[in-house]
């Protein structure tokens, strides 16, 4: 009986905490905060930086519009709970929206929700379990694909099957490169400095890929 005892499965070792704690909350609202800083400025320059892709590819604009995705991406490495990546992302573009930009209020909602959702799905399937850089760049990749779609639909349902096409393909490859790699860097970044010893993500910080 000794022997089965010793034998038997532990399940629960190393299940990750999905619990939110109040200092996830508080966290993941001061980085909503700030990416939504990074927007406003962003959105300040944008249609000055859109020109020369446009000059260069009608479409290929869509591989520099990732920034307005990295939210999602950073919120769900930091925070490593359900829902973070949502948060982060919606939360940004909310304050986005009460800061002001060239869009309006709802459509910048409406675009932070469907980023977010795309960048949560990704870390849904993969169960909060897995926070290596492919998955970080498939979050990014995902999170593009869905603004792009979405991009598509509201503000350019007419435009031709080539420039879709390249418009989406630009967006995703955007998305893996500054929403998934560039974040991963960062939150390493950070974790380095001491800032993340509260999370799972800054005790991890020297994990290999």
């Amino acid at each position: 009986m000794q022997r089965e005892k010793n034998l038997a499965p532990t399940p629960t070792r190393g299940r990750p905490n999905l619990r939110w704690r109040v200092v996830d909350i508080v966290v993941a609202s001061v980085l909503g905060v700030a990416v939504a800083l990074i927007f406003a400025v962003y959105n300040i320059g944008w249609s000055g930086i859109k020109v020369p892709f446009e000059a260069l590819l009608p479409g290929v604009q869509g591989f520099a519009e990732p920034v307005w995705y990295i939210g999602g991406v950073l919120g769900a490495l930091v925070i490593r709970k359900p829902g973070a990546a949502l948060y982060v992302e919606t939360l940004a573009a909310v304050v986005s929206a009460l800061v002001g930009n060239q869009w309006g209020g709802f459509p910048t909602i409406e675009a932070g929700l469907v980023q977010g959702l795309g960048a949560e799905i990704v870390f849904l399937i993969f169960a909060y379990r897995v926070w290596n850089l492919p998955v970080a760049m498939l979050a990014g990749a995902v999170s593009a694909l869905f603004a792009s779609i979405n991009n598509l639909f509201l503000w350019n349902p007419g435009a031709k099957l080539d420039y879709q096409i390249i418009y989406v393909v630009s967006q995703v490859a955007g998305g893996a490169l500054i929403a998934g790699l560039l974040m991963w860097f960062a939150v390493r970044g950070l974790a380095a400095t001491g800032a993340l010893n509260r999370f799972a993500s800054g005790r991890t910080a020297t994990a290999r890929v």
